[in-house]
């Protein structure tokens, strides 16, 4: 039973459903109203992170095929069959999105749980079904997944969206396409053994890392600007180590393109990210 639960937390992604969860707090963080009660706030962020797990073991069962044919991913239990792919599965999964949904709707308001559906949906099937296999353009539209568990938060607080959680979501739109590129570039020979067309499989390795830099040095920018719309600075120093901390990473790719230089900027955008969220969140808890 505990080998079951250790494969379907892996197969799940949970620990990137954490780091999504963590993206609809800081929307909540950051959104001007009169805030949640605490049991609303548990019960929403257990619903982005039931429904992002849910799409993250989606993900898996659908491309197990993809992932048969590259030595990062070969491993995985849908792979091995150490899970089994039959139709319960895949009800299953469709059943809890559907219960993370439905409790999102009732602890927050509909129109965050329409923003829960959508990042399942955009990571799901527009990422994961329709784009993935097609175009380079693939994790640049997956981004918006992580994009709306922030707009979730907004939501449950205000649903006429402030400035501040905006330019959030639109930070991790950003955020998205430099973290998993530096993540090809690592796996390049793998991706394109599978033929997935990541940008840096399909263009130079100029292209692909002064792309990566330049979404880096972006989103940096836009992620200080919330600080003019009342967040503090606690958040200001957070979301300013972070990154500076992504951008030293990534112009080390541009320098020295290297598979060990693009994990250590894969690495240093979930620095940049976590600290973002966490000044986000605390910045809210303790100065208000």
């Amino acid at each position: 039973m505990a080998e079951t639960l250790k494969l379907v937390y892996h197969a799940a992604k949970v620990r990137l459903g954490f780091l999504i969860m963590a993206c609809a707090l800081a929307g909540i963080a950051v959104s001007q109203g009169d805030g949640l009660a605490p049991w609303r706030v548990l019960v929403l962020g257990l619903a982005v992170l039931l429904s992002s797990a849910a799409a993250g073991a989606f993900n898996q069962l659908y491309e197990r095929d993809l992932d048969a044919q590259m030595q990062r991913t070969r491993d995985r239990a849908f792979v091995t069959g150490a899970l089994s792919t039959r139709w319960y599965w895949w009800a299953g999964l469709l059943l809890v999105t559907l219960l993370a949904l439905t409790a999102a709707a009732l602890a927050a308001n509909i129109a965050a749980a329409f923003y829960i559906f959508l990042g399942s949906f955009t990571y799901g099937v527009v990422y994961t079904v329709w784009l993935k296999r097609r175009t380079w353009l693939n994790i640049v539209i997956g981004g918006l997944a992580g994009s709306f568990a922030v707009m979730a938060g907004a939501a449950a607080v205000d649903q006429t969206f402030a400035p501040a959680p905006l330019l959030l979501a639109i930070v991790l739109f950003l955020w998205t396409p430099p973290h998993f590129w530096a993540l090809a570039f690592a796996c390049k020979d793998d991706y394109a053994r599978a033929g997935v067309p990541m940008l840096p499989v399909v263009a130079s390795e100029k292209v692909a890392t002064w792309s990566i830099f330049g979404h880096a040095l972006i989103l940096v920018l836009l992620s200080l600007l919330p600080v003019v719309y009342g967040m503090g600075w606690i958040y200001l120093l957070a979301a300013a180590a972070g990154g500076l901390y992504f951008l030293r990473a990534s112009l080390g790719l541009v320098l020295r393109p290297d598979v060990g230089q693009a994990w250590r900027t894969f690495a240093a955008s979930i620095v940049q990210l976590g600290l973002l969220l966490t000044g986000a969140i605390f910045d809210n808890l303790l100065l208000g």
